[in-house]
């Protein structure tokens, strides 16, 4: 009987969701990664839109957020949490590491291990915040200490991205500017350093020179969540429920940006940021 309990204990730990964050829509590069990779998991995935973009807030203000999107996290019984956002891994996942009993796992060292698998004239675009942490760069030349790094910071591009101008003229001329100083570098490997990026590949081939190679990150810190699951016995066997969407922002405006990237337009709930985040709001789906 005792072993009957345990058993239903274990198969309730393993079919409990992972959670997946990120400022905004960026974070759905990631979570198709893991419906790729990882099946059978469950997810609940939270935009923390209300309080995009991240890239050009102060640390603290960046550790308190994610410190508060854990803390509800942890009350919707999730078994781990994927940073889908370089900005947060790079200034908080240490710190907060040690706060959670669950595990966290961030995008920078993944991301890092593989590009160094490919190249050693290594570009990285990333958030101002995270270009500034020169936490890519530090990763990097720990997994390769022969490795040249530089790093740029794009402010414009989180804000273009969600306002869907994707096809404006102005979005390519800006990825131009921000190109220009790696291609003058002659870097072999590009490292998106924030989740939205992979949305521009269109731009950025476009631009760069076709011997650099592109690194998602995400395809790795995805494999490094499964190799986590697998250590922990935590994965699960069996059919997953549909993911839950959660906001701080519009979930109508969420959803409209989303439905291209799923290929189905989901259902979003808005969550309260901030100390009252434990407590839906009166909700505002959209459908």
């Amino acid at each position: 009987m005792l072993e009957n309990r345990l058993d239903s204990r274990n198969t309730r730990q393993n079919a409990a969701p992972i959670g997946l964050f990120d400022s905004g829509v960026g974070g759905l590069t990631v979570l198709r990664e893991l419906y790729r990779q990882l099946p059978y998991e469950s997810v609940i995935y939270f935009g923390d839109t209300a309080r995009l973009p991240y890239g050009t807030k102060a640390p603290a203000q960046i550790l308190q957020y994610v410190r508060e999107i854990l803390t509800w996290m942890e009350q919707q019984g999730t078994k781990m949490v994927i940073m889908a956002c370089n900005t947060s891994s790079a200034l908080a996942l240490e710190a907060v590491r040690s706060e959670f009993s669950l595990p966290v796992l961030g995008l920078i060292l993944p991301g890092a291990r593989a590009a160094v698998q490919q190249g050693r004239r290594i570009g990285v675009i990333a958030t101002p915040a995270t270009a500034a942490s020169h936490a890519y760069r530090h990763a990097i030349l720990e997994a390769d200490g022969t490795a040249q790094v530089w790093e740029v910071g794009c402010p414009e591009f989180v804000p273009l991205i969600e306002s869907d101008r994707l096809h404006d003229p102005y979005t390519v001329a800006i990825a131009q500017s921000y190109l220009e100083p790696l291609i003058q570098q002659q870097i072999d490997t590009l490292v998106y350093g924030c989740t939205h990026y992979p949305y521009l590949a269109p731009i950025l081939r476009q631009l760069l020179p076709t011997s650099v190679t592109l690194v998602d990150p995400a395809v790795s810190v995805i494999a490094a969540a499964a190799q986590e699951l697998d250590l922990l016995a935590l994965k699960n066997l069996r059919p997953p429920v549909p993911t839950r969407f959660c906001v701080s922002g519009s979930p109508r405006t969420f959803s409209q940006l989303a439905a291209p990237w799923l290929g189905c337009t989901p259902i979003v709930e808005n969550v309260i940021p901030a100390h009252a985040m434990a407590q839906p709001a009166a909700l505002e789906s959209a459908d």
